[in-house]
């Protein structure tokens, strides 16, 4: 139970979080008692080594007695002196049943007889030793026993208190599961406790709505709305008989007294307060043993109710404490339940004394339902402050109560409908009803004009409700159909910024490839102008060299030109890059980085201009280039800084043809041989899509997958030669 309550969540259960902590743990005498007592509560050969020991010479030993006592039956030397070949016990002791008068062929001890004295039961001499040998085995057990289970007692009296708390705590455990079964099985609610004192509040302290009693058939019964505190405390309930009266009456009584105990209560809603004390004065108390009419009955119990609320009344300066605190309101209040209060009596005695009773309950401060029958009452609540007329319903046309109760209206006997609906002759309804009082009659029929007013208003109360309830569910409606528009608003919204924000990026990609593209075309146009410039100084300059007559003598070496001075770096300019000893061609030149872009063999490098100086021909070799046939143009120089890898991932399928086709080229003009190509799993789609574009490729030789450098999620590519 320990280990099962902890794995409970602590929000939700933390009473049985707590009684799990409280559990003990006595895992040492568990063991101790699990391996010494069976499940039938006898004690196990593994208690002790040596109750296993006895054990188990006690089984040869009467192995042995037994074995003896079979040859000895079984033998034809005894087989006229027996009454039957059988072994029996007597006295803890087996033995053998001999006739009497072959007594003296069979040697041994007697120890019983049967009841004609035919048959003497006798231990044979040869099995007394065996006998002995087997009982002195049984008393060591037994001792042996008594030893282990006095030490297990001991050692269970050391830890009682751990035990009888454990043995505690689980019965609160029992309790809690017990409370919750039967608050399932009634449908029941957490009732909410009202707090003393009452806070001023439009709750009332007692509130009971669809409440019903949980003694009665929870498929059958009708619930009731109930509830004091408001503007009254004691509640007067007026209405024909089996209308239900005292059900209301026992219902609040019990549900009160369930929601003090801890259990939930059988009503749709249940606020409760925890009265001090709980009264209540429901049936017929008389008894001719006791001397007791239905009037004595009720006065008895009323009276130390009365007494009761003030605890002693013997004791005047207790009482006088204990009333000044009830009057003061220094304590909660009691709740008090009387049935048929003044009942059994001269009507008009009863009806005073009941009055009389109920204005003590005021000045005691008490919580009070009470049933009556009497008119006067009705007019009593209706004029007094705190009290309260309410009323079961009657159907008088089915003659059948419908147990509703209505608080605000007395109810009425009926009596004379009910006959009449019965089939009394119509002049003798007639005749008592002219014998009723003026002042009761007109009583009556108010109160049938209110009845009436009543169910009026509750029908268009029901109907307003009804439309109440349709305004309600239409403008719930219309709410739910707004935030779906609103949300799917968002959703379009939140779609199209996510259209934009792709197609923003595609056109600042666009943007830098253009960028980048004209880049190249200016650095070209530069580049082809210088290469155009040179050839055609190099064709002039050879055709007037070609254009002189050719002396036959070898001519001198021209003396040097001795410039005025270095010259700035220009494009298109061959050109040394000192620091790492190669020659290349000047493609672009930052001025204000103070850098140039050098195209060297297949690749390309950014160099500080400082760096770079003119390369120095020896007069052979520059002759040889000023007499050189022109160089043809090459293509324009590859775009720089192309990667090897190209990451794709999280692309769109229509994205990918132009992109990647852009990088192949880039690609191929930078001179690589492979290119890796990054596109994830996924679903696939991406691809696949990424293959279609690379089967049908010219630049592209031939691919695979990544193997062990990404696998599926990779595809390398092998460009063809340039």
């Amino acid at each position: 139970m320990r280990q099962r309550l902890q794995r409970l969540d602590p929000l939700r259960f933390p009473i049985l979080l707590e009684h799990a902590v409280a559990l003990p743990q006595l895992p040492m005498l568990e063991d101790d008692i699990n391996r010494a007592i069976d499940e039938d509560g006898g004690v196990l050969d593994s208690a002790s080594p040596e109750l296993a020991r006895l054990r188990r010479e006690i089984r040869i030993a009467f192995q042995r007695l037994q074995e003896k006592l079979q040859n000895m039956i079984a033998s034809s030397q005894l087989a006229d002196s027996l009454q039957e070949a059988i072994i029996t016990v007597r006295n803890g002791r087996y033995v053998v049943p001999v006739k009497a008068g072959q007594k003296r062929n069979v040697r041994g001890i007697v120890h019983d007889q049967s009841g004609s004295g035919a048959t003497l039961y006798i231990e044979p001499l040869a099995t007394v030793d065996l006998n002995n040998r087997w009982r002195e085995l049984q008393l060591a057990e037994e001792e042996e026993v008594a030893r282990i289970l006095a030490e297990l007692s001991d050692k269970v009296g050391a830890a009682a208190d751990a035990i009888r708390y454990g043995v505690e705590t689980m019965a609160e455990i029992d309790l809690m599961f017990a409370k919750s079964r039967y608050a399932e099985a009634l449908r029941c609610v957490v009732p909410t406790l009202s707090s003393w004192p009452f806070p001023t509040s439009d709750e009332r302290p007692l509130t009971l709505i669809g409440a019903r009693h949980p003694l009665l058939d929870q498929r059958i019964v009708v619930p009731t709305d109930l509830w004091l505190g408001d503007d009254f405390q004691l509640l007067l309930i007026t209405g024909p008989n089996t209308g239900g009266k005292t059900v209301a009456l026992k219902t609040a009584g019990l549900l009160a007294l369930m929601a003090q105990t801890g259990l939930h209560v059988p009503a749709e809603k249940a606020r409760v307060p925890v009265f001090a004390q709980v009264f209540a004065d429901i049936g017929d108390e008389q008894s001719i043993e006791q001397s007791l009419s239905t009037f004595s009955g009720h006065m008895t119990n009323i009276i130390r109710i009365l007494r009761a609320l003030v605890e002693d009344p013997l004791d005047e300066e207790v009482y006088a404490v204990d009333r000044y605190r009830i009057l003061s309101g220094d304590r909660p209040p009691a709740l008090v339940l009387f049935d048929e209060l003044g009942a059994g009596t001269d009507p008009i005695e009863g009806a005073a004394l009941a009055r009389a009773i109920i204005e003590r309950l005021l000045e005691l401060g008490c919580f009070g339902i009470a049933t009556t029958h009497y008119a006067e009452l009705k007019a009593f609540a209706y004029t007094t402050p705190g009290v309260q007329n309410a009323s079961v319903e009657f159907n008088v046309e089915t003659l059948a109560p419908t147990y509703r109760l209505s608080i605000g209206l007395p109810g009425r006997s009926n009596a004379l409908a009910i006959a009449a609906r019965l089939g009394l002759e119509s002049d003798l309804i007639e005749r008592a009803r002219s014998t009723v009082a003026r002042d009761d009659a007109q009583i009556e029929d108010l109160l049938a004009g209110i009845h009436r007013e009543r169910e009026v208003a509750a029908a268009e109360m029901q109907r307003a409700e009804e439309l109440r309830a349709d305004a309600e569910k239409y403008r719930e409606r219309l709410a739910q159909e707004l935030r779906e528009f609103e949300a799917t608003r968002a959703a379009q919204l939140e779609a199209a910024r996510g259209d934009l924000d792709d197609e923003l990026r595609e056109l600042r990609s666009q943007l830098r490839r253009l960028r980048d593209e004209f880049h190249s075309v200016s650095v070209s146009r530069q580049w082809l102008e210088e290469a155009e410039r040179r050839i055609q100084a190099g064709q002039q300059q050879a055709k007037e060299t070609f254009s002189k007559p050719q002396p036959t003598q070898q001519l001198a070496p021209a003396p040097a030109v001795v410039e005025a001075g270095p010259k700035p770096l220009q494009v298109g300019e061959e050109v040394l890059v000192r620091s790492v000893g190669l020659r290349g061609e000047i493609v672009s030149i930052d001025v204000e980085e103070n850098t140039a872009e050098v195209q060297v063999g297949g690749f390309r490098m950014t160099v500080d201009l400082r760096e770079l100086s003119r390369e120095k021909r020896t007069p052979e070799e520059e002759r040889r280039q000023r007499y050189a046939a022109p160089r043809p143009v090459s293509a324009p120089p590859p775009p720089a800084d192309v990667a090897m890898t190209f990451d794709m991932r999280g692309w769109r399928a229509a994205e990918v043809n132009d992109r990647l086709d852009r990088y192949l080229n880039d690609a191929y003009l930078a001179g690589l041989q492979q290119v890796r190509l990054i596109h994830g799993k996924g679903t696939g789609a991406l691809r696949q899509v990424v293959r279609d574009v690379l089967q049908g490729h010219p630049l592209v030789d031939s691919y695979a997958n990544g193997g062990r450098d990404g696998g599926d999620g990779v595809t390398v590519a092998t460009l063809v030669d340039r």
